[in-house]
This record gives C-alpha cells, structure tokens and sequence, in this order.
C-alpha cells in the first residue's frame, strides 16, 4: 500500500478507538501542522551570530583576557543594542501570528465508536470516518462516502466557482463546503495531502533584502576589505614595536569598528518604529524590512477571490420582466427563505430581499452542472394560480420558484420569452454582473430530485437578480494610491479573464485592460512570456505554478514585485515575490510565508505602510551619509598612524565618537524622519557629493589638531631648553598622546555634530542635501549632543570611562578653531563642487536655490 492512502474503514461507525492506537503506532496519524514560522532560538541565533557580530564579540573577548574589561564592555554595547532591537520586534511578529493561527485552527467532527466529536487535524488517522456540512473547512484528503456537497476549491485552484461533490468523488484539504452535509473517509494524511504539496516548497523560511539592504552590504562588505588589509598592517606594526598585547587588541578592535554596524541598529529602529506606527492601522510587520521594501514595489500582483474581494456577493439591481419589482423581490425573498440549504448568491438574496420562510413540498439545491435552483412550495394545491402579480403584494408564493443562469433555464421558457431576456442580460454581463433568472409555475408535482438530470414545467420568466463580486473596502482606494504612486497593478486569478477584468474596472483600474489566460501562457518561453507580462493587466484561469512563474519573469525583467494573496494557491507565488502579503482571514499557510499580514484584511492599511516605506528611506539618506563619513574620517586618520607612529584615537575615544555623531543622532532622526516620496540619492551620489569632501577635510584638519596639540604641548615641556635625551624626549611625546587624542575626539565630536546640520539643514544658508524639508530640530539634537560631550569631558568618572583627558585653553583653542574652519571649509567644498570638478564628475548643483 502507498505511504499516505488510506487502507479503508467503516463508512458507518467509523473506526474504534483500539484502532486509531494501532494506526497511529503504525505511523497513520496525520501529525501536526508544520511550522511555517521561526522558533524562538532560529531569532535569536541569526540575529546574534552574524559574522560582524562574531567578530566583535572576539575580540571583547580577547580585551577581557587582556585585561581591559571596561574597553570590552564599551566595544560590545552597539551589537547588543541591534541584538535587542532586532530580536524583540521578531518575537513579538511570531507570537501575535502564532495567535492568529491558533484562532483560525480548523477542527473535524471524526465518528469513532459509532459516536461524533471536534478534534484537530492531529488528532486523526487514516480511515477516520468525517461528518461534513455547509461552512465546514475539508481538514484531510479523502472521499465522500454519502451526502451532497457544493465545495469551494478556491484557496486550492483560484477559481471561484463551486464543485459539486456526490458519494465516491474525491474531497480535498484547504477547500470548504458550501452547500449540503455529508460523510468522508480520510485516504492521505500528512505531506500526501493536496494542499502540503502545493505548499511543500514554500515552508522554510524566505528573506529578501530590500535595495537598502543592499547598499548597505555593499558598505560593510568593501569596509571589511579595507578594514581585513588595515589589520594586518597594525599587526605587523604592533609585531615590530612590540606593544604590549592590550594595546594591539584595542586598535585592532577600534578597527573593526570602522565596520558600520550602527547601521543595522538605525534601520533596526526605523524598522520597528514603523511596524509599530502602522499596527495600530491593522498590519502585523513579520519580517522587519516589509514597510521600507514596500516602499520600492513598482508592481503589484493580487488574486481576485477572497483578496481584490470580500468572498461576498451583493445584489445591485433586481430587473422585473413581468410583474412589479415588488413581487420580484417577494418571490426571490421568499424562495430563498424557504430553502433547506444556502450558498453564497443565496445570502446575498437573502440580505437584499428579506422574506419569511414557507412551507415547501419539493427541492431541488442549486448543482455547479446544472446551475439552477428551485423550491416547490406547498400550499400551491389549494389555490392552484401562478405567483403573486399584483403591485406591492407580500403573499406567500405559490407553485414551483426557479433561480438560476439564465442560459440554464432557457429550456424550460416559451421561445417568444427568449429575445427580451438576453437583451436585458447581454449589457449587465458584460459589466462583470453575475446575471440570475426568476421563474415561476403553476405545478408543484413536476419537481423531483433526481440528480443533475431533474427536469422542470414549462416556466414563466418573473425578472432578473444582478449580482457582484463585492470589494473589500478600501481595495479601489488602495490600488488608485498605488497607481497614483507609479505602481502597476496586476490581477492573477483562477477564474475567467473577462469577469476578472470586469471587476478591475469596478476597481477603478481603467476601461481599457489586457487579459490573458493560463493555456496561452503555457505556450510561451521565458523571453516571450517576459514580454507579455511588460503588457497584460490581468491574468485568467491560472493555476499555482503559472501565477509563480509569472512573479519570476517579472523579477527577472527587474521589476520589484509585492504579491498579495489568501489561499494555498497564492503560497508559491508569495515566496517567490519580493515582498509577500496575506490576509489574515486566508490560509494559516500564506500567512506563515508573508513579510506583512493584514489583520483587518484591509487594503487601505497599504497607504500608510507605504508612507512609512517613504519615511524609513529618507532617515536612511541622511543617516547612511553620517555614518561613511565618519567611517572615511577614522579609516583616513588611521591609515596616517601607520606613516607616523602614532595611533590617533584610543578605543574608548571611538567608542564616544561613536556613540554621539553617529549612534544617537541616527535613531532620532529616524524616528524624525518625513514621510513623502522623494528623489533617492544612490550611494555613488552620497559618496560623491557629501562623504568625500566631509571625510576629506575631517581627516586633514583632525590630524593637524592631533600634531598641533602634540607638538604645543612638547614645546611646552621643554621650555626650559628643548635639550635632552632621547629618551626624555620619548617620554614628553609619551605623555602628550592623551592630551592630543582628547583634543582630536573633540574636533571629531564636533565635526559629526555640524554634519547634522547639514544633512538636515535648519537653516537656508546651511543646506547642502536637495529636497530636504527645513527642520529645527536636527540643529537642536546636534547642540544638545554637544552640551553633553562637554558634561562627560568635564565630569571625572565620565572622562575616564572614555579615556578622556583634560584640556588646556591651548588645547581648547586648537579645537575650536579647527571646527570653525571645518565648518566654512566643508559647505564651500561642497557649495562650489570643487570635488565633482576636480575629479571631472557633472553632477546638478546641491540645493542651488538654498545655498546662495
């Protein structure tokens, strides 16, 4: 027997409780679900152990053993802080989605022992015998053994229509049962099952870096280059100067430092800033980087059924052909009222004509084969007449009421009927409207139940019920802003092309849409299919594979693809999109490979998520330019020890410059940042425009304040007479390197201050950065950060934990003279382009109309 199918069982009392023990010990049980999320340690793991991380956790290590704990300590707290960050706002995403799974677990009513109970889908075997009935979810494969069914397969194929199930077809997990109740027998268990093997390639867990991201690896990646050929020169330095192990460990680590990895702490805070801002508008942020990447789609792919609508239908004309409106309503009402079981077009009636239920002598429930209805209602024989005609009556129907196609019902209506139906049919459907005929007969006799073949009496057409797929709310609203924001959308469904394409208009997405079909797309290559993609809006009668291979030829024309969908049908394609989103009314399967999840299963929660994709980028431009300017300033001063002999800066030094120009200020100007869309700077541009000229200049007159305040301070020693050994002349030198490196940590301090001020003008004279909205308080962040360098260089326990030491009114003068010649130096640099001149780059003005 084949892994997976079931060996049979009782299609009555189903199986015993004595039998369920052995097939499970035989390995029939069906297991639990898997999990389509991360532990709690995989969190934990991938976001402490990187290889930055590792690295400075090394070497923390190696300071402690060295004897510099405190040096250890400061050098760890900046990973520590992006450990935290990152790890709470994944936890807290896993948790609120494992609630959510757990509410929507689906349960069975299993018969064993002859007697019915709710278990979970774990809790099941081969052979196990299931009860079914209308709204109920099919748990397990298996095959109907008694009973009817209307089934919907549309988280399973896309399409929406409903299959009609009788005893011997096959059921399948992850579809739901419409109309009429039934027993099945459990044949596949496990991975064996339908909708585990649509979904088998779609569980492990999925990361895209957004082009952020990118650029930021592309940062740390060429600093790691540079940083892994500046270690082993200090290595060979430190080897034939023989310094002690303690002070070659903290270069070593001060150089290591040079690798941005407060850039994962700021984008880790805009993150979790922005997944906490739109949360409170119905979205759960699964993977942090969702909002920014959503930021950079410039098309959108979505499914029709349960995600551009709302699974609903809703009645929006009722056309009489013979009669008033009035008794059409009260007939339909009173038909559907009256009948044993609903389907979806049914409660949409139902809403829209509300109508008491009435005795019935027959029915026949509505089949996807025959597509039509009919209730026979009882107290016909007594009057004999037709329906009710008269204007406004609100009687009980009489004789046989038919609803359905009105190609369907054809049969059964005078040829002379015909002309005026279709004439009134032909226009509606053509706008996407579901189009149903009410008849009606005299006779009650004539409807038996006998299948798919039941006949009906000859019928008179009463009027027509027009109904629509109903759209979530806020869906037009949604996809005009995403159009509106140059984002193309593109519509993938299981059902037809045209009656997609129909509801896209209602959706506001234009009169004029190219459709295509999945049999015409298996027809193509991937060269032609790439072109087609470029030019169709909508997509009809698609399978899973096709809808995933759609997303993967436009990833491959370059296109940055959000896939949004509900079913397992949508799972492939969401894995294989750049940025995944599903609703959470659908499958615990597409939410466990989402990066967003809907928890309203509102499109318009999509609005502000793109606005804070805005905002998170335009904090990054800035922040991205603080932090490789100060990176090219350090690398640049250190590259000057290796020439002289001195190293500039101590590790606690750093850790401070650090600390205040880069670490502080980028998480409050993320947190500060406007939302908008504006023109993106690419990093060649930052580099170009803003990081050489600041890095340039900083490293140039940082060295002239650490050489300055070094050669003033030995020439003061030796005022007596410049004259000894050299040997006393080491030691003043010895003595001065402090003073000089405090010196040089307050110019930098102050330098890294000032670029705030740039990047994030306050004023019009000081702007440098195009598009930037004039704000006050970045300059405020900057002169409040400045305060307190002064606090912590004038408070004993504070200076020494950064290895601070006092400065004289020299010493001071220096400093500050050097920060006043950075200042004009760097805007004129950059008003006048002199380094785009220089090196022959044409590049625009920047801020030609803030910096005159």
């Amino acid at each position: 027997m084949e892994a997976g199918s079931a060996p049979g069982g009782p299609a009555t009392t189903g199986l015993t409780e004595a039998e369920v023990v052995r097939r499970r010990a035989a390995g029939q049980g069906n297991p639990a679900p898997p999990a389509t999320s991360r532990t709690y340690l995989q969190i934990v793991r991938e976001n402490v152990f990187t290889f930055i991380n590792d690295i400075i956790i090394l070497l923390g290590v190696a300071l402690a053993l060295a004897g510099r704990p405190v040096d250890a300590l400061i050098s760890l707290v900046v990973i520590s802080t992006n450990i935290v960050v990152s790890v709470t706002q994944e936890v807290r995403a896993k948790r609120t989605l494992d609630r959510i799974a757990l509410l929507t677990r689906p349960t069975a009513r299993v018969i064993r022992d002859g007697t019915g109970r709710a278990v979970g889908p774990e809790a099941l075997v081969l052979g196990d015998l299931l009860e079914i009935g209308a709204g109920d979810q099919v748990v397990l494969d298996g095959r109907l053994v008694d009973g009817r069914l209307e089934v919907d397969e549309s988280q399973l194929t896309g399409e929406s229509d409903l299959v009609p199930k009788a005893p011997g077809d096959e059921v399948f997990s992850g579809s739901f049962a419409i109309t009429g109740t039934g027993r099945y027998l459990v044949e596949k268990v496990g991975a064996a099952s339908l909708a585990n093997r649509i979904t088998a390639g779609a569980r492990s867990f999925r990361r895209v870096l957004t082009p952020l991201q990118r650029e930021i690896n592309q940062v740390i990646r060429a600093t790691l280059l540079i940083v892994a050929y500046l270690e082993i020169l200090l290595v060979l330095n430190s080897v034939l100067q023989l310094e002690p192990a303690g002070e070659a460990i903290g270069e070593a680590s001060l150089l290591v430092g040079l690798v941005p990895n407060g850039l994962f702490v700021s984008i880790a805070v805009a993150y979790a800033l922005g997944a906490v801002r739109i949360a409170r508008q119905g979205a759960l942020v699964q993977q942090a980087n969702a909002i920014e990447s959503l930021s950079s789609v410039d098309v959108l792919c979505l499914d029709k059924t349960g995600t551009l609508t709302a699974n609903r239908l809703l009645v929006t004309e009722l056309v009489p052909l013979d009669g008033s409106k009035a008794e059409l309503r009260a007939v339909a009402g009173a038909a559907v009222a009256s009948a044993s079981s609903r389907n979806k077009t049914a409660e949409a009636i139902a809403v829209a004509c509300p109508a008491e239920a009435g005795p019935i002598a027959a029915e026949v429930p509505f089949s996807s084969v025959r597509k039509w209805s009919a209730v026979a209602f009882s107290h016909a024989g007594s009057s004999g007449g037709p329906a009710p005609r008269s204007a406004g009556s609100t009687a009980m129907p009489t004789g046989i009421v038919a609803m359905g196609a009105p190609q369907s019902l054809r049969p059964y209506l005078a040829d002379a009927a015909w002309p005026a139906i279709e004439q009134a049919v032909v226009g509606r459907t053509a706008r996407g409207l579901r189009v149903l005929l009410v008849a009606v007969a005299s006779s009650t006799t004539d409807l038996v139940d006998t299948g798919d073949a039941t006949r009906l009496p000859e019928l008179r057409p009463l009027g027509l019920v027009c109904l629509q797929d109903e759209l979530r709310d806020g869906a037009a609203e949604a996809l005009a802003s995403f159009r509106a924001s140059g984002v193309r959308p593109i519509i993938i469904s299981g059902d037809d092309p045209d009656t997609v394409a129909a509801l896209a208009r209602q959706a506001g997405l234009g009169p004029e849409l190219r459709t295509m079909s999945g049999p015409e797309i298996d027809r193509l290559d991937g060269a032609e299919l790439a072109a087609v993609v470029a030019q169709t809006d909508i997509f009809g009668r698609i399978v899973p594979a096709e809808k995933e291979r759609l997303i993967a030829a436009l990833k491959a024309s370059g296109h940055y693809v959000a896939m949004i969908g509900d079913g397992v049908n949508d799972v492939l394609s969401l894995k294989q999109a750049n940025l995944a989103v599903a609703m959470q009314s659908g499958t615990q399967a597409a939410r466990g490979v989402a990066d967003i999840v809907l928890t309203e299963d509102s499109f318009a929660t999509l609005v502000p998520a793109v606005r804070e994709g805005q905002r998170i980028l335009n904090g990054m431009q800035g922040i991205l330019a603080l932090f490789l300017t100060r990176i090219s300033t350090v690398g640049l001063l250190i590259v000057s020890s290796l020439v002289v002999g001195i190293f500039p800066i101590a590790l606690r030094n750093g850790s401070l410059i650090t600390l205040l120009t880069v670490g502080v200020p980028a998480a409050v100007l993320a947190f500060w940042a406007h939302p908008g869309a504006r023109e993106r700077s690419t990093l060649g541009r930052t580099i170009a425009r803003i990081v050489v000229p600041a890095a340039a200049l900083s490293s140039l007159i940082g060295l002239a304040v650490l050489y300055g305040t070094l050669g003033m301070h030995v020439l003061e020693a030796g005022r007596d007479g410049f004259v000894g050994s050299p040997a006393e002349l080491e030691a003043r030198i010895d003595d001065a390197i402090p003073i000089a490196q405090s010196a040089l940590t307050a110019f930098l301090v102050l330098s890294g201050l000032a670029l705030i001020a740039f990047v994030e003008p306050p004023f019009r004279w000081l702007a440098v950065v195009e598009e930037r909205r004039e704000d006050g308080r970045p300059f405020v962040l900057a002169v409040g950060l400045a305060v307190v360098y002064v606090v912590v260089a004038a408070l004993g326990p504070a200076r020494q934990l950064f290895a601070l030491t006092p400065l004289g009114l020299t010493e001071v003068a220096i400093v500050a003279a050097g920060a006043a010649t950075w200042i004009v130096g760097v805007r004129e640099v950059w008003r006048r382009r002199l380094i785009e001149r220089f090196v022959g780059i044409d590049l625009p003005p920047i801020a030609p109309d803030r910096t005159s």
